[in-house]
């Protein structure tokens, strides 16, 4: 049962970084286009760099599990992300509110399942 849960753990959280990383990535080498994206979804594009930043260091803190205190605010910063782009996709009626939703649910498994093997 143990080995089963580990292997749900990093498959939605290798599943999450790769998300958060090709993100972030994006938000660096496409500054752009997503300023553009983000000027449409009514969010300030001075923001895209810091949220880049905190999508890297979000993934830092869950990945390493240094610190319980950062992991948690890691995940809880994820939470608010996803829920703001999920929400502000389904405003403006533009259909590109899937990767918001997996995202999401890519984040709820990895933490139910970080807690039950670290916890």
């Amino acid at each position: 049962m143990e080995k089963r849960n580990k292997i749900i753990y990093w498959i939605a959280t290798g599943l999450l970084s790769a998300l958060m990383l090709m993100s972030a990535s994006m938000y660096i080498f496409n500054y752009e286009m997503v300023s553009q994206t983000f000027v449409k979804l009514g969010f300030p594009v001075y923001i895209i760099y810091p949220l880049a930043a905190a999508k890297i260091l979000g993934l830092i803190a869950i990945l390493t599990k240094k610190s319980k205190f950062l992991k948690e605010w890691a995940y809880a910063g994820f939470f608010f992300d996803f829920v703001l782009a999920l929400s502000a996709h389904l405003l403006i009626n533009d259909g590109a509110f899937l990767p918001a939703i997996v995202a999401i649910v890519l984040l709820i498994i990895s933490y139910r399942y970080d807690k039950k093997i670290f916890a």
